[in-house]
């Protein structure tokens, strides 16, 4: 369980992207979602991208079916690269225990009750660990483990010694 220690934090940073599909016939209005969609009344694209819920589709309220559908209309419509990426992360969320979902959740709203400067260096840290060697990452997450709030916050004015400079801010 230690090695998730990070893990809520970084998914909230990174965030769950919405997902998308192509030619799906537009969801139930969001704020009125009438009755339930069985999963055979899905299209052949629609379950194609929402086939990790297929087990769960039908137990889902009309409201999180709506949602998820319309979170499905453009999946196809992103590069190839960008959804492998969001495959991998709906992957972790699977694999991780209610308890960690759950802290997962409540480190995302922590997130963005944080004040504008707090949150951009957050994120500004984020992406520095993402550039870091396997290893520096390893040893990075055992020094987190060990601070206070205090101390990680204090942390992240401050690049780890032999870290990467961050990437430039996209059209730089």
């Amino acid at each position: 369980m230690n090695r998730f220690a990070l893990l809520p934090l970084l998914l909230a940073l990174a965030g769950l992207a919405p997902l998308h599909a192509q030619d799906a016939p537009p969801p139930p209005p969001a704020s009125a979602p009438s009755a339930p969609r069985p999963w055979q009344s899905l299209d052949p694209a629609q379950q194609e991208v929402l086939a990790p819920l297929r087990d769960h589709w039908n137990t889902l309220p009309p409201r999180k079916q709506a949602h998820m559908l319309k979170r499905a209309e453009h999946w196809v419509t992103l590069p190839p690269d960008r959804r492998e990426e969001i495959r991998q992360r709906i992957a972790r969320w699977q694999q991780m225990t209610p308890e960690e979902r759950q802290r997962a959740r409540e480190n995302m709203h922590k997130f963005h009750r944080l004040p504008p400067q707090q949150r951009e260096r957050l994120h500004e840290a984020y992406e520095r660990f993402q550039h870091m060697p396997p290893d520096q990452r390893e040893r990075l997450l055992q020094q987190w483990r060990s601070q206070t709030i205090e101390q990680r916050l204090r942390g992240l004015d401050r690049p780890p010694p032999g870290a990467p400079p961050p990437p430039p801010p996209p059209g730089h």
